[in-house]
């Protein structure tokens, strides 16, 4: 009898502890730049992600969730490392998410790998992302989805030439070399090929390279924000449309934070990319309105979706696994997860964990009083063009 007290007592205290882990806060440790040249890309992200929790509930499994944010100010991978080795090993926390560029992604992926701690993707665009460490998944996009589809569609509709312009860095080389690989496999020929800086550049004479070599159309990718204003008014101050040069470009070009800025001149720009805040659907519809509401001073744009997207994937993986969210069972609650977004149907690649989704080319056109990326065009279920062998 005092045998059968003994062991109830245990498995009432093995109960006990079990409810009160299972009660334990979700915790999930944001890596994003806050402040510096990139503090847009942070605050996107977040705001993503909070939308996502005030739709769906700040509980998932019995936990409740808790976003702890640390800000690595962009481009500073030492201080994105030290933030998530911070976030592990001090916070105890369940995720790691956020990630505004690729630098920082690449600096955290030994941490994921040496902690076990899945890290979800938000932003950062570089195709070997999700390769780093088998514990990364994505929720945003791949430089080389948009430039593959851009360079699908311009041959499809007549354009035999092009000169490429990129920013000198992980998600310009992979734009540059999906695009060349896809226009040259499909006859298209590349006149030149052109690098600029990241911090800083100054696009004019670069433009005047370009019209010296009279291509038919620049393909190019600048990061989403300044750059895009600067880059547009160079290309129109060195007369580059007038010389019959079209202008085609990945969405970054002109993301909904920096369209309205770009005026006019913005108009009739052709780009591809995986979300607008004009896509035609109800979710979307529903998200652009609750989004204003929350932050009436700020268009939402694919960052945001990113960060909203992201946590859908991290609150259903750890639904799926009844509020466990220790990294094995994480990722392979993770792989072949698909849902309707309010950027339209997308999945996760079970082989590469990274996402699939729909890349839409649009027109800048003035809709509703303002300027809008409106979508004519669609490449539909597009996996990471990258990672195809």
């Amino acid at each position: 009898m005092h045998l059968k007290k003994l062991l109830g007592a245990a498995m009432l205290t093995l109960g006990v502890a079990a409810t009160a882990q299972a009660a334990d806060p979700l915790k999930i440790g944001f890596v994003l730049p806050m402040s510096g040249p990139h503090a847009e890309y942070g605050l996107q992200i977040l705001n993503g992600a909070k939308l996502y929790l005030a739709h769906h509930g700040d509980t998932v499994a019995g936990r409740k969730v808790e976003i702890l944010v640390k800000d690595d100010t962009g481009v500073a991978p030492e201080l994105s490392r030290r933030a998530a080795q911070e976030f592990v090993n001090r916070d105890k926390v369940d995720v790691l998410a956020g990630f505004g560029l690729t630098p920082s992604a690449f600096a955290v992926a030994p941490v994921a790998t040496e902690s076990k701690v899945p890290m979800v993707v938000m932003n950062a665009a570089t195709s070997s992302v999700t390769e780093r460490s088998p514990y990364i998944t994505r929720a945003s996009m791949t430089l080389p989805q948009n430039s593959g589809a851009m360079a699908t569609w311009m041959l499809k509709n007549g354009i035999k030439n092009a000169y490429t312009f990129v920013a000198d860095y992980g998600p310009g080389h992979d734009a540059e070399k999906q695009f060349v690989k896809t226009f040259t496999e499909g006859g298209g020929q590349i006149t030149g090929q052109l690098r600029t800086p990241v911090k800083n550049p100054d696009f004019s004479p670069f433009m005047q390279r370009v019209r010296d070599a009279k291509p038919e159309a620049i393909f190019m990718f600048v990061p989403s924000g300044e750059q895009g204003v600067a880059f547009l008014k160079s290309y129109a101050e060195r007369g580059l449309k007038e010389a019959g040069i079209k202008l085609f470009a990945t969405g970054d070009l002109t993301d909904e934070h920096v369209l309205d800025a770009m005026g006019d001149p913005a108009l009739g720009l052709i780009t591809a990319f995986h979300y607008s805040d004009a896509h035609d659907s109800d979710l979307n519809r529903k998200y652009t309105a609750d989004y204003a509401k929350a932050n009436p001073t700020v268009r939402p744009n694919f960052m945001s979706m990113g960060g909203y997207d992201g946590m859908h994937v991290i609150l259903e993986a750890v639904k799926k696994n009844n509020g466990d969210a220790s990294g094995d069972a994480f990722m392979e609650a993770v792989k072949g997860m698909a849902w309707e977004s309010p950027r339209g149907p997308v999945s996760i690649d079970p082989e590469t964990r990274d996402i699939v989704q729909n890349i839409y080319i649009r027109e800048v056109k003035r809709q509703d009083g303002r300027l809008a990326n409106v979508e004519f065009d669609v490449i539909e279920n597009m996996k990471d063009p990258g990672k195809v062998k």
